[in-house]
């Protein structure tokens, strides 16, 4: 094997090392991340530029559907995905977040059954909250995260098992521009899964779980192969059996949708089941068809669990699930309490209950929630209705979901002005957020991170593409698109706190509302405002 020394040759990383997290940046982890860039950086950027050439296509008229080539796994019944692993059989409820120390511990103290910490949607990508993190999770993994903030003391529970803890990297289209292999930054997804593997994989597995990931963004089971290959060779290297890791894959674009079984079955020995990641999914529904007027989309509010393409898309996410025998995991309730009105927090928490119960009577067999306080209600829904762990029995066998099931745009609803100004409200106040390092934010009572954000410039965009008329009878072109805008970012700023970054969000947003210029994410479009790579530190 080539040594240490010889795989840190041209690798270099441009930030300075804090000293709490000189033990996350080894020598020998960051020789791991080198062997990871190496073997796996060529793929990724092959299986980036499918996307765009899959993008052309769909632009040009030609839609997702079930793949011809792959008929034969999606028929074979043989096949399962891997049994749950420790810790995973019960999944009722999640709370996701990010990795700041602060939710680490209040996650980690929740009476949930496993956290999601997250290095993607909720977090910022500065090096400071990327690093950070995983001191964080290494040091809450051995029970060594308790901490004092503003005279207040943070400390694990002792009382009962904490919940498994599941990670969630980057997405394989974001990357670490801190850390850079043979001049060419990392990928994102390689830098968060590698540091946290190298780290905690034997550590988790000695405390009876594993090391257990969240994966976002696949847009194909040959992203999923690509995470099955890291996945064998990150066991291989530090010399766990392969099949140790669990993934689960957040089913959260729409062409992912018509692979599915092809995913489980790329991961199926790391398999722990499919998600539905509800808001990206309907970014992802306007992204791919926002040039195709017949796919226009009505205020975001308007667009629920409900509506067809989205019930289409749940029933077939929980069919293919248990059919293969790994868990359909529900999506996130981003409600947070109402503590200054009482009446407004209850219809809240009401919309909580529904959702909830409509999620486990279909099938699910867990569901996320974004703030503690939820946590009572998701337990007491899922309890009484699914009183056995999960509900893989539950096959749905009566579900027959077609493409055009999928792809049904039949959403009854309207576009008003007021759906513009909130989508310009959210999408102004997350963008100036993670301008300032902050990955989720609350607004209107609901915590809102780049899914939200993207759905809230999406609907904007492709309304002034198709130039709709809001039901007030404006007719939405650019210079309404921006003068809305403008007026909400002066109103942001001017109510913000000093310093605000409202104006440069809004600089950025012009581009993204006017119906010509679309960043494939906002999160790649705003990397350059949080990133500051500078001289190489010293490992």
């Amino acid at each position: 094997m080539t040594s240490v020394e010889e795989q840190l040759k041209d690798v270099a990383i441009l930030a300075s090392i804090p000293n709490d997290a000189r033990k996350i940046l080894t020598k020998e982890a960051c020789a791991f991340l080198a062997i990871l860039h190496r073997a796996f950086n060529p793929t990724r950027k092959t299986l980036l530029q499918r996307r765009v050439e899959r993008q052309a296509e769909i632009d040009k008229g030609i839609f997702p559907d079930f793949i011809p080539s792959t008929k034969h796994i999606r028929e074979n019944d043989a096949w399962k995905g891997a049994p749950p692993a420790p810790g995973l059989v019960d999944r009722r409820v999640e709370i996701t977040g990010p990795t700041d120390r602060k939710m680490v511990v209040n996650a980690l103290n929740s009476d949930v059954w496993t956290y999601m910490a997250d290095f993607e949607d909720s977090s910022a990508p500065t090096w400071e909250n990327m690093i950070n993190g995983q001191v964080n999770l290494y040091d809450a993994i051995r029970r060594q995260v308790d901490f004092q903030l503003n005279g207040k003391d943070y400390k694990l529970r002792s009382d009962r098992a904490l919940p498994t803890l599941i990670a969630r990297a980057r997405g394989w289209h974001l990357e670490e521009r801190h850390f850079t292999v043979d001049g060419e930054p990392i990928s994102g997804s390689l830098f968060d899964f590698g540091l946290y593997f190298f780290h905690n994989a034997k550590e988790l597995v000695d405390r009876g779980a594993g090391p257990y990931f969240y994966l976002p963004k696949i847009e194909s089971h040959l992203e999923a192969r690509l995470w099955n290959d890291v996945f064998n060779l990150g066991q291989d290297y530090i010399g766990l059996p392969r099949g140790t890791i669990r993934g689960t894959v957040l089913i959260e674009t729409i062409t992912a949708a018509f692979e599915m079984d092809e995913i489980i079955y790329e991961l199926r020995d790391h398999s722990s089941g499919l998600n539905c990641g509800r808001w990206d999914y309907i970014f992802s529904f306007i992204k791919k068809f926002r040039q195709h007027p017949n796919f226009v989309l009505p205020d975001r509010s308007d667009v629920t669990m409900t509506v067809p393409f989205m019930e289409s898309y749940v029933k077939l996410l929980i069919k293919t699930c248990h059919r293969r025998g790994v868990h359909a995991m529900g999506g996130m309730a981003a409600q947070i309490p109402v503590k200054t009105d009482p009446v407004a927090n209850e219809k809240a928490m009401e919309n909580v209950r529904a959702d909830k119960l409509r999620e486990v009577r279909a099938g699910h067999d867990g569901t996320w929630v974004a703030h503690p306080a939820l946590a009572a209600i998701a337990s007491e829904i899922f309890n009484k209705h699914m009183p056995t762990p999960n509900q893989l029995f539950a096959r749905r066998e009566e579900v027959q979901i077609t493409a055009k099931d999928l792809l049904n745009t039949n959403v009854p609803g309207k576009i008003t002005e007021e759906g513009i100004r909130k989508n310009l409200n959210i999408g102004l106040s997350y963008m100036e957020g993670w301008l300032r390092g902050v990955g989720c934010v609350p607004i209107n009572f609901l915590m809102e991170d780049a899914a939200t954000a993207e759905v809230s410039r999406s609907q904007l965009w492709q309304w002034v593409k198709h130039n709709v008329a809001t039901a007030e009878g404006k007719r939405v072109d650019k210079a309404y698109a921006l003068r809305l805008l403008q007026e909400q970012a002066d109103s942001l700023s001017a109510g913000g706190a000093k310093n605000n970054k409202y104006q440069l969000a809004a600089k950025y947003f012009a581009d993204q509302v006017t119906g010509e210029d679309y960043a494939d994410f906002l999160t790649t479009l705003l990397y350059d405002e949080i990133s500051s790579p500078g001289a190489a530190a010293k490992l």
